[in-house]
């Protein structure tokens, strides 16, 4: 599966080629520290070969699942995305600025393919919201209640031996 994002440049047709790859919770176990639970995704990656330049296209389309912020339960979120890159070949710390709307990435001369890997994944968290909750009424009942400030009598502790005690009365007369 790790050798399924990496492009072979080496070798490499002039012109179009055309890669497609499916995307799913396995992708994500790899990485540290995901929030992704599971994913259905296909990759479209297209390499346009001309000359010297190394083109590549990569659009993302599907779904992921992660944790809603809210309840805690499973979140289905759409995705749509994708990014433009540009291969050169030399020293990797003399990467450039950005051109015509790629992202230039430097090979050293001796890598004969281009891993994606890292790059799909970035651009799919990057691609989910900030804040990540269901739509309204889509949160498990009990947890919403539960966290409602309506409900202020399910907060507020009735044992009189604490000392905070009082302050559920103060709150009341307010």
């Amino acid at each position: 599966m790790k050798d399924d994002f990496i492009v072979p440049l080496n070798g490499l047709a002039q012109g179009r080629t055309r890669f497609s790859l499916s995307v799913g919770k396995e992708f994500f176990e790899r990485f540290e520290n995901s929030e992704i639970l599971g994913a259905g995704l296909d990759v479209g990656i297209v390499v346009e070969k001309s000359g010297r330049f190394i083109g590549v296209d990569c659009e993302i389309d599907g779904h992921v699942t992660v944790t809603c912020d809210r309840c805690l339960g499973d979140l289905r979120i759409p995705v749509s995305t994708g990014f433009a890159l540009s291969v050169k070949f030399g020293d990797p710390d003399s990467a450039g600025e950005a051109e015509g709307g790629r992202e230039i990435v430097v090979l050293p001369f001796t890598d004969t393919g281009l891993d994606l890997s890292q790059a799909v994944y970035d651009y799919i968290c990057l691609s989910l919201p900030v804040q990540r909750v269901h739509e309204e009424g889509g949160c498990d009942p009990d947890t919403v209640r539960f966290l409602s400030s309506e409900d202020d009598e399910g907060l507020v502790q009735k044992d009189s031996s604490t000392p905070f005690a009082g302050l559920g009365d103060l709150l009341k007369k307010k």
